[in-house]
């Protein structure tokens, strides 16, 4: 049977974001993966009279109806004979919920912690974005995946916001120091051409090693801390619709 520690545990080393996607730049995947709150809605006071609750967390609402659009423009992204599969699906679903989950709590933190994604900076990141694909090809991908741009682009404020959440919450307390990029640099960038003494080497590789570093130590840092932050929120999943959709 479904109980919240089963749904915040399951799945942890494969989850798209509790692996820290949204760092990849490959703003696509990023984007497409936050529109599960633009195409659910998150719903409001009115919408939850409308279609019985799935997952609830604060303010935010997903419906049934909800999850089940979302998952079938999700269902793209999986090999059709993954799809053919039951225990596949079940197991794509599950993961499913717990990335909405995920996401829907970071809304919430953002909330109280006063962090907001203006419009400028949105459009800063569009621009940088659709400045990496040839003409035309960036629309042409939406429309493959059948995603109108408006929710892409509310896909990708969600996205920014939560970056900004982790950042907060946890990039500012990661420190990277001159001995961390020795090691580094010693096991990825020690060659015949390269001195192993950091100080020689140049500036632009220096910078690439610590960026590297910092990620991957929010990425240790995450899964503790968003463990941590589902203990300050209360997530309600109506049980019967689960057993109806994933099964016990």
């Amino acid at each position: 049977m479904l109980t919240i520690k089963n749904l915040c545990d399951f799945g942890t080393k494969t989850h798209p974001f509790s692996m820290i996607k949204y760092f990849n730049r490959f703003m696509i995947l990023i984007g497409f993966l936050s529109i599960i709150c633009p195409l659910a809605g998150c719903a409001d006071s009115e919408s939850k009279h409308r279609d019985e609750y799935f997952i609830r967390v604060g303010d935010s609402v997903i419906t049934v109806l909800d999850f089940n659009r979302a998952f079938e423009i999700a269902k793209a992204f999986y090999s059709h004979s993954e799809m053919q599969q039951p225990e596949a699906v079940r197991e794509a679903q599950i993961r499913f919920v717990k990335q909405m989950t995920e996401e829907m709590i970071l809304r919430e933190r953002a909330k109280d912690i006063g962090i907001k994604i203006t419009d400028e900076e949105v459009k800063k990141v569009v621009e940088d974005i659709k400045r990496d694909y040839p003409e035309n090809v960036f629309d042409q991908i939406l429309l493959e995946y059948a995603v109108p741009y408006q929710s892409w682009e509310k896909g990708l404020k969600t996205r920014l916001l939560m970056e900004k959440v982790v950042a907060k919450e946890l990039g500012d307390q990661i420190v990277v120091t001159p001995d961390d990029v020795s090691k580094y640099y010693e096991a990825h960038h020690k060659n015949g051409e390269l001195t192993p003494d950091i100080k020689k080497v140049s500036k632009d590789i220096n910078e690439t090693m610590t960026k590297n570093l910092r990620r991957k130590k929010i990425e240790e840092a995450y899964k503790p801390w968003i463990k941590e932050l589902q203990k300050k929120y209360i997530i309600e999943v109506n049980k019967a619709q689960w057993e109806k959709i994933i099964g016990s």
